[in-house]
């Protein structure tokens, strides 16, 4: 790196102490609004906090990443999965229990509720890491009235898988590439192929089969 280069870089990007003060509770918020409103990219966003904390001389930069991570998709889950349970409860529902349901198609629905029924909890795990797989399944228990203790239980493994999974892959991205930039791009680019591959597989099943 030139001296003009180091200059500009340390000019232009906040110092490692603004980076955590400001990135873990924005980390916090993001993954907390993702799960209840899923159209954010969590993963994405783990895996690119993790690069950030592995270009850090921080000691348990990754750690704060993985607890904050893990937290907020476990508190998030725990929430949307409360207002579902009110949205059953009552008579004409809930705006919330609606977003759950159109996102939970009648074929995934029923996947879900037999996966649910033949092994329980460990289903949840499995839907975490799979993209698009946790409000079908999320689905599944309210419709099993499952008891919010019972829920939250099993989805704790599912939200630490979750944040160990994505923050591998930024892990991954931090170690290949020199510059934290460049890690969270291929980071980045590699969760959305991850989070776009069931879909394009589904089209391309639907297309062989027609």
């Amino acid at each position: 790196m030139t001296p003009l280069s180091a200059t500009v870089t340390t000019v232009l990007l906040p110092t490692e102490s603004t980076q955590q003060a400001i990135g873990y509770p924005s980390l916090f918020l993001l993954v907390l609004i993702g799960a209840l409103v899923p159209v954010v990219p969590t993963g994405a966003l783990v895996s690119s906090a993790a690069v950030v904390a592995f270009h850090q001389t921080a000691p348990f930069a990754l750690v704060l990443v993985f607890v904050t991570a893990s937290l907020a998709a476990f508190l998030g889950d725990v929430a949307l999965y409360w207002l579902g349970r009110r949205g059953m409860r009552s008579r004409n529902g809930s705006r919330w229990l609606e977003a759950i349901r159109s996102r939970a198609p009648e074929e995934r629905l029923a996947q879900a509720q037999a996966k649910l029924a033949g092994h329980g909890t460990a289903v949840l795990v499995l839907s975490r890491l799979v993209p698009a797989g946790r409000i079908p399944v999320m689905l599944a228990c309210l419709m099993a009235k499952w008891p919010m203790r019972r829920f939250a239980r099993g989805n704790l493994p599912a939200c630490l898988a979750w944040a160990v999974t994505y923050q591998l892959i930024g892990i991954l991205g931090g170690s290949l590439f020199p510059e934290p930039w460049e890690g969270v791009v291929a980071a980045v680019a590699l969760t959305l192929v991850i989070s776009a591959a069931p879909s394009v597989w589904r089209r391309v099943r639907g297309a062989g089969a027609a």
